[in-house]
């Protein structure tokens, strides 16, 4: 665990988190090459400003993190960072996604945070432990939007015009 203070010019810190947020609608939506893809974001852009991730969790509706953030950055800002940029990153990578939840809003608005003091061994511990726990607590999901450009959406739409077509002659 990161046990070691950091330092600025005049500072010594030590400022960790546990943060939590959620696909939009709370889908089940980070799997596969999506789940690889935001892995890799999330670990970029936390790259970027400087931030350490001490343990992380992908599950399919909602990310788990334990960070250290530099005291220059306040906490909301940094998650507004992380979930905007990655949001942009993701829908530039996966067009598809905009047929799911449109406007470009990956990430629901909020999340959960709490700060970690000397135990961070069990909150890192509860996050790679997260994905059994949640099995158990499986929620219903909401109407998933298809994609029009699909090969099977489309030629259900042919069908459909075609049955209209033949009720109207």
């Amino acid at each position: 665990m990161a046990k070691k203070a950091y330092s600025l010019a005049h500072t010594k810190w030590m400022c960790k988190y546990h943060i939590v947020f959620t696909p939009k609608y709370r889908r089940k939506i980070i799997y596969n090459q999506y789940r690889k893809d935001l892995g890799e974001i999330l670990r970029t852009l936390c790259r970027y400003k400087g931030v350490e991730i001490i343990e992380g969790h992908l599950m399919n509706d909602h990310v788990h993190m334990l960070v250290m953030i530099p005291p220059k950055y306040a906490v909301s800002d940094f998650v507004g960072y992380l979930k905007g940029k990655s949001a942009l990153m993701m829908f530039d990578r996966h067009a598809d996604l905009k047929y799911k939840f449109g406007n470009r809003h990956f990430w629901s608005e909020g999340y959960y945070v709490s700060t970690v003091g000397l135990n961070d061994e069990t909150v890192a511990k509860y996050i790679r432990e997260q994905e059994m726990h949640d099995q158990a607590m499986d929620k219903l999901s909401v109407k998933e939007y298809a994609n029009p450009f699909s090969k099977a959406e489309q030629e259900a739409l042919k069908r459909t015009k075609e049955k209209k077509g033949a009720k109207g002659k």
